[in-house]
């Protein structure tokens, strides 16, 4: 694996920091959240992200996707207050019941 630039490290640290927030939102208001977990090319970041929340089952999944939108634009303004815009949100985070190595 190629090593990370320290501007690819600043990145990735803030990734996971924004990614660990919003899990935790989310297990608090999702019964059936498993994880996030997320999809990064440094060299393409922002564009290239995408977060992924990993529900328990079906069931679980349908009741959380009404607020799929609402998330989406969380995702946005906490990368934005960090100084990172994203173009089209919709293409940065996605409700799921697929984990990472599936």
């Amino acid at each position: 694996m190629k090593k990370l630039s320290a501007v690819q490290l600043k990145q990735q640290a803030l990734v996971f920091d924004i990614a660990n927030r919003l899990e935790a939102q989310a297990r608090d208001e999702f019964e059936g959240m498993q994880q996030c977990w997320f999809d990064v090319q440094y060299h393409q970041f922002p564009g290239s992200l995408l977060l992924r929340f990993q529900f328990k089952n079906e069931e679980a999944l349908a009741l959380a996707e009404p607020e799929l939108k609402k998330w989406q634009q969380q995702l946005s303004a906490a990368l934005l207050k960090k100084g990172v815009v994203l173009k089209d949100r919709r293409r940065h985070l996605i409700f799921t019941i697929e984990g990472p190595k599936d």
